[in-house]
């Protein structure tokens, strides 16, 4: 194992999008029932609070596809507080519809009202003559108004992205970037508003959550949206053509997840014009979500070391070509930018020797998945038996998969009945509890696990179906759902296995010096 192995201490966690809280106004928020959930974490002895990425939404609503690879989700920002504030009044928020259903999430229903209730609150806020506004605005200046002016100008262009815009605009001219500025100046204002009031939120929540023990694991995308402040702004570093439009896009080759592929169509990186500018970009926002989070998941890691080259002109992924990625470079650059904030390697999919290597290199732990441990074979790498150091985080699904009782509904009878020799249970019923309490019980570091999973839901609370787009990432964590009893139950498998929040000193075993001689 690497000598320079970052552990992440033992523990276990929950993964619970921001977007799932419990809310009265339409998604979850940075508001009370975030605070009562990390109480929560602290009495079922948990120590890491897992959630998706925190960016701006665009088409399809998924946090994997944002308008920013810095900014944060104005839906976040948790309207009660500004209530408090005085910024906004009862009124203002409750005569407006956030949808009908507490379990989901009517996104439509959100988009239409949530920014008219947050430009009430700009208009009513004096923050641009305060110190925290002055001081966030210079902390943040690679980004901020890049992207403000960016959404100002979506606004303008009906919402339109940046390729479809007028050429004036869409290729940066000079006189039309100060035209634009100048029009829309109020409108770029009121989006440094929301960035403004999401950070303050966050990182409130974030203290409060890091004073109590709970360290937060948040979760970036390898790559950003086309339709995105950062591929207009920093077009260069990206494979465009003289028009701006993708040459290759971004995506994984047909697996178990589809027959044809999964085609994500995010540009990809130009890696030699980032390298050449040491991977400046890389820097910034390695930096920013040091701020956000104590934990760094990046996803789709193995696209450092290789990645998937779809040709734009393709409709699926099934004529890509695998590519080199900037490999060791890019994660030295990385360590370099984010202080003592720590890094997780999603290593899903297709794994080769030379991702493993680099892993080893830098140390970071990688995953393992419960949900594919059980197909019959005691050679499987994701069943607990076999893991062969502890520097490893076990999760019983990701926001990708089914829910641990909705994917053993479709397991077939053989691999049925080795899953129930291995976790020592007679019935489906039994089998999730089984799954997580194996999980727990295993020499991986860091056990997470998914909310609906503990829940014990099925698939109708499953998160994101990939290649489909319109019933994903609405589910809600409904008031009072995770009870005492779970609580209990967490804290006692916990306990059990050496994951408690605060864990007392493992004994080393005294030896006597004489006996020994």
């Amino acid at each position: 194992m690497s000598k320079n192995v970052q552990s992440l201490g033992r523990g276990a966690g929950i993964l619970l999008p921001i977007s799932s809280l419990p809310s009265k106004y339409g998604i979850g928020t940075f508001g009370r029932e975030a605070y009562r959930f990390v109480d929560s974490l602290v009495e079922a002895q948990q120590t890491f609070w897992q959630v998706l990425p925190v960016g701006p939404t665009s088409f399809g609503d998924s946090p994997y596809q944002s308008f920013s690879a810095f900014a944060g989700n104005p839906y976040f920002i948790d309207l009660e507080y500004l209530i408090q504030e005085g910024l906004l009044t009862k009124e203002d928020v409750e005569s407006k519809d956030w949808g009908e259903d507490p379990s989901d999430i009517a996104y439509a229903t959100i988009f239409n009202n949530r920014f008219d209730v947050l430009k009430i609150a700009y208009k009513n806020s004096n923050h641009k003559d305060s110190e925290e506004y002055t001081e966030f605005c210079e902390k943040n200046v690679y980004w901020l108004d890049d992207y403000s002016f960016y959404m100002a100008l979506k606004n303008k262009f009906d919402n339109k992205e940046w390729s479809a815009w007028d050429d004036d605009i869409k290729f940066r001219e000079e006189a039309a970037l100060k035209k634009y500025r100048k029009e829309l100046q109020d409108e770029i204002d009121f989006w440094k508003f929301c960035q403004f009031k999401f950070y303050t939120q966050w990182m409130e929540l974030k203290e409060y959550a890091n004073e109590k023990g709970i360290q937060i694991i948040g979760d970036i995308p390898l790559y950003v949206s086309m339709d995105s402040s950062d591929v207009w702004v920093h077009g260069r570093l990206f494979e465009l053509d003289e028009r701006k439009n993708p040459i290759n896009v971004a995506g994984v080759p047909p697996d178990c997840f589809s027959e044809t592929g999964q085609r994500w169509g995010n540009p990809l990186y130009d890696w030699d014009a980032m390298e050449k500018e040491a991977f400046s970009w890389w820097r910034e926002r390695m930096k920013a979500n040091a701020t956000l989070y104590d934990v760094i998941r990046i996803d789709h890691f193995i696209g450092v070391v290789r990645y998937y080259r779809i040709p734009s002109t393709c409709p699926t992924a099934m004529e890509g070509a695998w590519k080199k990625g900037p490999g060791k470079k890019l994660t030295d650059a990385i360590k370099e930018s984010i202080g003592d904030s720590k890094i997780i390697a999603e290593d899903l999919g297709l794994v080769v020797q030379s991702v493993r290597d680099l892993m080893e290199e830098t140390g970071w732990p990688g995953m393992k998945i419960m949900q594919f441990a059980f197909d019959g074979r005691n050679t499987n790498s994701n069943l607990p038996h076999t893991y062969t150091n502890s520097n490893v985080l076990v999760y019983g699904g990701t926001h990708d998969n089914e829910t641990i009782t909705g994917y053993f509904e479709g397991v077939d009878e053989e691999d049925m009945e080795y899953t129930y020799k291995y976790l020592g249970v007679e019935t489906k019923e039994e089998v999730t509890k089984a799954v997580i309490r194996s999980a727990y019980a295993s020499v991986a570091d860091v056990a997470i696990m998914q909310m609906q999973d503990i829940l014990g839901l099925d698939n109708s609370a499953r998160m994101n179906l990939p290649s489909t787009v319109g019933q994903n990432w609405r589910w809600r964590l409904l008031p009072e759902q995770f009870t005492e009893e779970h609580i209990d139950w967490l804290r006692e498998l916990a306990e059990t296995y050496g994951r408690e929040l605060d864990k007392p000193e493992i004994e080393e075993e005294e030896i006597d010096e004489e006996t020994e001689e």
